[in-house]
This record gives structure tokens, sequence and C-alpha cells, in this order.
């Protein structure tokens, strides 16, 4: 029996056009802004060089895909509480996404190659992201130990801990350190769950594809008077969490 599979509508095989005459070349402008504005904005505030302009240039990014990005349990995050935040990561859309609307002030620990990027380099150094040499461990410690250090009430810092993007969109096992960072600071552990992002942007590819995506912010996890030997537990019932919202997604 042979079958005829259905041609994709008029829209979609369109899109390529889309994405290379508008996405990109509205995303590039509003990028290379956004880092010259986050710049001098940060001197007087990085709070406000965050939410005033990187996140408003994380939903742009959004809406000019177009990607729908349902939110759940946006009631879990309180005002004024700072948390390490830990997500799973399927595609570098899970940035404008995680960033653009879990309505936290974050600060996100990102790889130490990013810096070459012209503009996102300097407003994200303005704004007091995070840049670790994976290869140092020392300095990936004492670079996210300053930072903590110097957290306003009410700002989060951003993991994830798997360390590299899932390729197969499969969770993979989490690295110790950003609950090591939550134990040794008592803050609290917010999960998040990301999904539909791999479909938006696949892991190694620049193709975008519209669609819609979901963040789940789960219920934080206290870690006040945890030690050492709390953080290999901590780290499975985190990621137990992250797994469920997968799943509740699939």
């Amino acid at each position: 029996m042979s079958t005829t599979l259905e041609k994709p509508p008029v829209w979609l095989r369109l899109y390529p056009l889309w994405q290379w005459l508008v996405f990109i070349p509205v995303a590039v402008v509003a990028t290379i802004f956004a880092g010259l504005a986050a710049v001098p904005t940060a001197l007087v505030s990085p709070r406000a060089a965050n939410l005033q302009i990187a996140v408003r240039w994380s939903r742009l990014l959004a809406w000019l895909t177009p990607a729908r990005v349902e939110v759940e349990g946006a009631e879990h995050v309180e005002p004024g509480q700072s948390y390490v935040v830990v997500a799973n990561h399927q595609s570098q859309f899970d940035i404008p996404v995680i960033y653009g609307f879990c309505g936290l002030d974050l600060r996100w620990v990102m790889k130490a190659e990013l810096r070459r990027i012209p503009f996102v380099a300097s407003g994200c150094r303005a704004i007091g992201h995070i840049f670790i040499d994976r290869s140092n461990p020392e300095q990936a410690r004492q670079a996210i130990n300053l930072a903590v250090s110097r957290l306003q009430a009410g700002t989060g810092i951003l993991f994830f801990p798997e360390g590299t993007r899932s390729r197969s969109g499969e969770l993979l096992p989490f690295k110790k350190g950003a609950f090591r960072v939550a134990v040794d600071q008592e803050l609290p552990v917010l999960p998040l769950t990301v999904s539909g992002t791999r479909e938006v942007m696949p892991a190694g590819s620049l193709s975008l594809c519209p669609g819609t995506v979901r963040l789940q912010i789960h219920p934080p996890v206290s870690t006040v008077g945890s030690t050492t030997a709390d953080i290999e537990p901590l780290k499975e019932a985190v990621r137990a969490t992250i797994a469920s919202g997968l799943g509740k997604s699939s």
C-alpha cells in the first residue's frame, strides 16, 4: 500500500524567506542596539539594563519567530527572593524563552567562548552575566562565587546543569555546580522545564520554525540547613522534577 505524504502548507514552505529577510536582519539590529544600550544603562542600574533592555530583546525574538510561549507556575516566583535557577537545555532558543518570560532578574552562567560575540558580550558583561572557562574549574568557582556575593535581593542565577544542549531531547545527567552554589549560599533552587524549543530551533542548527513553547516553573526547593552531603540527593530530586515536566509536555 502506498502512502502520500501531505505537503506542508504554503506559509511554512515560504517561512525561510521570513527568517532570512525579516527575522535575521531585525534580530541583528535589535542585538546591536540592545548591547550598546545595556552598557550605559547598567552603569546606573544593572537590573534596569536586564529587565528593560535584555528581557524586551528576548521577547522581541520570540515575537518575531513567531513562537507562542506558554508559562505555567509563575506563582512560584516570590518577588524579592533570589534563586539558583536550573533548567534543562534543548536549544539556543531556551535563552530568550527563559530570559524573557520567567519573570526574574537573571544572571546567566555562560561559557567563556561567548565573550567573542560582538555587542552580546559587552552587554552581558555590563549586566553582570558570568563567563566561565569550563576547562578551568577553579576559575569557574571563583567567578560564580564572586557573582553570587554581589546578587541583589530578587536576582536569580541561571544554570544549565546538563552542561550542554541535549541533541535527542532526553534529559542528560546533571552536574553538581549549581547545587553546590545553592547549598553554600543557602539559596532556594528554582527548577524550570522548557519544552518545544527543540522544534523551534533544533540543536546545532540555525533554522527556525514557528511553534509553541512551554515554560514550566516548579515550586522552589529550600536548601536552608543543607550540607555538602545533601548536594547529590538535591541534584537528583531537582532533575526528577524537571523531567516530570518534560513527560507532561510530551
